[in-house]
């Protein structure tokens, strides 16, 4: 049996509560969080009441906002990681999430949501460099001057660093070694001839097979935003299909002739070089940005890197792109003190970012809603404390005020005002 003390004046138990928003951070709906408990009443003898939806979508907003607005310890060792967010509409809200640097997870360990902390959540129409400044400004008091902070580089976030490193010498910058890794990508791939016309044909043989029996060897459909951090699907689609063309599995050909094979995707044989080649630019990649994510920046990075990295290169081109990969983490080392260790890459709060698409399920379709005010909640282990604590911190009004200040009114609402007339309308 759930307990049934409730927290502060709140008219549910915490046991209640702690259950509906575990069932939501595991990936169910607000709905169908409310649905199970129902269920298990049921079927266990439960006497008490079923929490509706909206209560729980409270809760979940209650709980971010006290991770957003509760003091945190002011020190000199916090390290920063900022980002931008983007759904429909003109928004793009600014996050920094941050970890102290003696709390890093020991080497050899990811950065998980847990370890990181919110610090700031800001939603606006557009960004300057100024305005990311000021907002970096605006969140030292609740840290203290951080050590440094981590970005990927855009325009504003990198010149916004610069103004706030102007009035704070100390903070170091490191550039997130995923997005310079795409850099670098990008820097050979836009200008090479045979990887434009290996997208053309990519793109021709998605439409001219993804109705036809050869659906299951379709094309991944390439990613609008940040596509030369997402190669990777793209090159192991072209080597498995050459497989396939070199010697056609037998499970295979029960669903297709060879002929078709050839006539539909034998266009990949003339590229099977340059996928080789590309393949192994992709390989050094993803070595050394799984280095950095697990074993952080330090002086002494780039060495054990570089053990870690290809003896050998089948490329000419490929033992180049190592050796600029080695060269910038070098240069980032070299902002590390003696026996420093920073975090050297925002892919936890990118990741972050798909966790509160899933969340909001349809609804991020639809710009930020209220529901941005619950980032928080993915940053916390739901427990009876932090959920008694939160509950006791942040009150409905608290949220629904944040709301007001920072959201006013979201796309969906715009939608559902303009279109009002016409859902009563009876001609």
């Amino acid at each position: 049996m759930l307990d049934d003390d409730p927290p502060g004046e709140h008219g549910y138990g915490v046991d209640l509560i702690v259950l509906f928003l575990r069932l939501v951070m595991s990936g169910i709906s607000l709905r169908g969080s409310m649905r199970v408990l129902e269920i298990h009443a049921q079927a266990f003898g439960w006497s008490l009441e079923i929490p509706h939806w909206s209560t729980g979508r409270l809760w979940l907003m209650r709980l971010g906002h006290a991770m957003l607005t509760m003091p945190l310890p002011q020190a000199n060792d916090w390290a920063w990681l900022i980002d931008h967010s983007v759904q429909i509409g003109q928004e793009k809200c600014l996050v920094i999430l941050g970890i102290r640097l003696r709390d890093l997870p020991p080497a050899g360990e990811c950065l998980q949501h847990q370890d990181l902390r919110l610090i700031a959540l800001v939603p606006r129409t557009s960004w300057t460099r100024q305005e990311v400044a000021e907002v970096l400004e605006a969140a030292v008091p609740r840290t203290g001057v951080p050590r440094l902070i981590v970005d990927d580089h855009g325009v504003d976030l990198h010149g916004g660093v610069e103004i706030f490193q102007q009035q704070h010498r100390c903070t170091k910058e490191v550039y997130d070694i995923k997005h310079k890794a795409a850099c670098l990508l990008k820097q050979r791939l836009e200008k090479d001839l045979r990887w434009q016309a290996f997208q053309r044909h990519v793109g021709t043989t998605r439409c001219a097979v993804q109705q036809t029996e050869m659906a299951f060897l379709v094309p991944p459909s390439p990613k609008p935003k940040a596509r030369f951090m997402n190669l990777q699907s793209q090159l192991e689609w072209a080597e498995g299909v050459l497989d396939i063309l070199r010697e056609p599995p037998a499970e295979v050909l029960q669903w297709v002739t060879g002929e078709r094979l050839q006539a539909k995707l034998g266009w990949l044989k003339q590229f099977a070089a340059p996928v080789a080649e590309w393949s192994h630019w992709q390989q050094v990649v993803n070595i050394s940005v799984e280095h950095v994510n697990r074993y952080g920046i330090r002086r002494s990075t780039h060495k054990e890197l570089k053990q870690v990295l290809p003896r050998r290169y089948a490329h000419k081109s490929t033992k180049k792109l190592a050796q600029e990969l080695l060269d910038f983490v070098a240069a980032q080392g070299q902002q590390a003190k003696p026996g420093e260790r920073f975090p050297g890459s925002t892919e936890v709060l990118e990741s972050c970012f798909g966790k509160m698409k899933v969340l909001e399920k349809q609804q991020s379709r639809g710009g930020f809603t209220t529901l941005l005010v619950s980032f928080g909640a993915m940053l916390t282990d739901i427990t009876r404390q932090t959920v008694n604590a939160a509950m006791k911190h942040t009150k409905t009004q608290d949220v629904y005020q944040w709301c007001k200040e920072h959201l006013g009114t979201t796309v969906f609402g715009k939608r559902r005002l303009a279109f009002a007339d016409g859902a009563t309308n009876t001609r």
